[in-house]
């Protein structure tokens, strides 16, 4: 069942009766991928090449710190915590970057993570491997667990650096998606990688991501460097209220992955907007439900619901309402209920997923009847 809004009120949220504008052209970069992610929205609004199968090196390590960081929000890791670099770890593969760790000194998870993160060191993350699963091998299960669970269809993972195997691979999209989950799930620990500089062991290293100090938008994220990808940017630019998530992969100079990952944030707060449709637990409506403990609930979103469009067409923007009839109980708060069909320039744009903001018990047998009868009236 289909029930629209009525004129007046999508006319008071978006207006109906202005002339269509097309969506942004997405801008031309010099890299081979990149894409624009809004973690305000979870819209992507710029992917080109975006799907595509790359070796991320060292963007690895954002699925390395996503599953550190689980580890200690889990109780199973301690900042704290001492850990003694093994031989295994400390084994130097090409020309990586490091931290310079010793096989006979232990060191702090905290420390770890600030040379993972700051440094992109490699021996840091094979350290924080072994800390959370013993080897290095069995870590690499982990992350590939967590990326099925982030739903990500193009990442798969065989270590925690990024050091080059045919079977570890990522995607600009995916890669987005899980800076995009670092920074919603785990806030407090994220903000190391707005960290510019790291000393250990005496040696003194700065943070390759040049926007943090070009940018004061820019908190985070990643660099990345390899012979087959080229260099590569992962970034990530808070503009109250929206976060944009930037990632390019395959430029040809250390220079131009920093303008044209800026180049990217830049188009995205320009060329759009976000829209703040309804606030967290919010009812959008109500609706009826059968053979429950009581008639009607409420249904809405569980989070503040955004939605991003192109800049100056939120007139442009409508919407439908699709709700499951009939809705039979039990219900349980957070069960999708309906679709929010939203459509820009009498186009369809967007679907958001509604659900019961209030769980609904079975009734009991006689209610349960005297609905079964009526029903067989709808």
């Amino acid at each position: 069942m289909i029930m629209r809004f009525s004129a007046f009120l999508l006319f008071l949220l978006f207006g109906l009766f202005c002339p269509a504008h097309a969506l942004p052209l997405a801008p031309s970069l010099a890299a081979k991928h990149y894409a624009l992610y809004d973690a305000s929205s979870g819209q992507m609004l710029v992917a080109v090449a975006a799907d595509e199968h790359v070796a991320p090196g060292s963007l690895t390590k954002l699925m390395t710190a996503y599953v550190a960081f689980g580890a200690i929000k889990r109780g199973e890791l301690s900042p704290r915590q001492r850990l003694t670099p093994t031989t295994y770890a400390l084994r130097l593969q090409n020309e990586e970057p490091r931290m310079f760790l010793e096989t006979d000194k232990d060191v702090t998870v905290e420390v770890l993570l600030r040379g993972l993160i700051v440094q992109s060191a490699n021996d840091a993350a094979r350290v924080l491997a072994e800390g959370v699963a013993n080897h290095e091998i069995a870590f690499a299960d982990h992350m590939n667990a967590e990326a099925q669970r982030l739903g990500l269809h193009d990442t798969h993972f065989t270590n925690a650096t990024g050091v080059a195997d045919p079977m570890h691979y990522s995607s600009a999209h995916d890669l987005a998606l899980i800076a995009a989950a670092l920074v919603r799930d785990f806030p407090e620990l994220y903000t190391l990688y707005a960290l510019r500089e790291f000393s250990y062991n005496g040696i003194n290293q700065f943070n390759r991501n040049r926007l943090l100090w070009l940018d004061p938008h820019v908190d985070g994220m990643q660099t990345a460097y390899s012979d087959e990808t080229g260099f590569s940017l992962a970034a990530s630019a808070l503009r109250e209220p929206r976060r944009l998530i930037a990632v390019v992969i395959g430029a040809d100079k250390e220079t131009q992955r920093t303008t044209e990952t800026q180049r990217l944030l830049n188009h995205g707060f320009r060329q759009y907007e976000s829209l703040l449709l309804y606030k967290k637990l919010q009812p959008v409506r109500d609706m009826p439900v059968w053979k429950g403990t009581t008639d009607t609930l409420n249904i809405g979103f569980r989070e503040d619901r955004y939605v991003t469009i192109p800049a100056g067409q939120r007139e442009q923007l409508s919407a439908q309402l699709e709700t499951m009839q009939p809705l039979l109980a039990p219900v349980n708060a957070g069960q999708q209920v309906g679709t929010l069909h939203l459509s820009l320039n009498g186009k369809p744009y967007l679907d958001l997923p509604l659900v019961a903001l209030q769980k609904v018990p079975l009734a009991n047998v006689f209610s349960r009847g005297v609905d079964a009868i009526r029903l067989l009236f709808q």
